[in-house]
């Protein structure tokens, strides 16, 4: 068994929301399939280097795109954060460099997310993560979008009541008027120019470091530190693979 291949607990969450087949052709094995899948994740390695163990490369990566269309992950990922605690919320970005395979889609037509920064292609990670540090929702943008530009779409479901954590890039009069308007709370630092006081608790901010420590995890995957994929709903797809592994790792440890 290979260290990136799914746990017994693992498999037995994600088996029951897979979908059925009861007619034709037997499906390929999932669970190896998706070991397969994580495999290349983990590793960073192009879908032809995948090891013989895993089955034709051809059937993982097919099976990762055919389910991407068919919203699989997006269900899995919808299922499994149900769980989460609500009651503080972060918000943060993370930049990640495009891999030159990743910057050849063709220009126009289609958002790629990619962008140009100094560090040359870029694409940028939005992510609203629970008190536990586990992601809710995620968005990409191209890389020199600012932080607050996806904030707003993130904290759709923010409940009443909710503590909301962001860094100064998020003090925006909008941002809060929206926190406010869902009966919310922004516990976000002021900016140097801010002109008018604000109520802001430096104690509970420093849980704020649960974002951070979200994004370190996801990166130790290579195909999310590093985007090779040419199409966002790729990157994303795969994103969301990663963010089901870490709650179920999360769940398995405490369990």
């Amino acid at each position: 068994m290979s260290q990136y291949d799914l746990t017994d607990f693992e498999w037995r969450v994600i088996k029951p929301q897979l979908p059925n087949k009861p007619r034709g052709v037997p499906r390929v094995d999932d669970r190896r399939v998706l070991n397969g899948i994580f495999w290349v994740l983990r590793s960073g390695a192009p879908w032809r280097d995948l090891p013989e163990r895993y089955g034709p490369r051809t059937t993982c990566y097919n099976r990762f795109v055919r389910w991407r269309k068919a919203g699989v992950w997006d269900r899995l990922m919808a299922n499994i954060t149900k769980a989460h605690d609500g009651e503080v919320q972060m918000i943060d970005t993370s930049i990640v460099r495009v891999h030159q395979q990743g910057a050849t889609a063709k220009r126009g037509g289609r958002d790629h997310c990619l962008g140009r920064s100094r560090g040359g292609l870029t694409t940028k990670i939005h992510a609203l993560v629970d008190a536990k540090g586990r992601p809710i929702k995620l968005m990409l943008t191209a890389g020199q979008m600012s932080d607050i530009a996806s904030a707003a779409d993130l904290i759709t479901d923010l409940p009443e009541g909710a503590m909301l954590l962001a860094d100064k890039g998020y003090d925006a009069n909008a941002l809060r008027t929206v926190v406010t308007e869902r009966k919310a709370w922004a516990n976000i630092p002021p900016k140097a120019n801010r002109k008018d006081p604000i109520c802001f608790s430096p104690f509970l901010y420093k849980a704020r470091n649960l974002v951070e420590r979200f994004f370190n995890k996801a990166k130790q995957f290579r195909r999310i530190a590093t985007r090779y994929d040419k199409l966002a709903e790729n990157y994303l797809a795969a994103l969301k693979l990663v963010t089901i592994r870490i709650w179920l790792r999360g769940n398995e440890s405490t369990s």
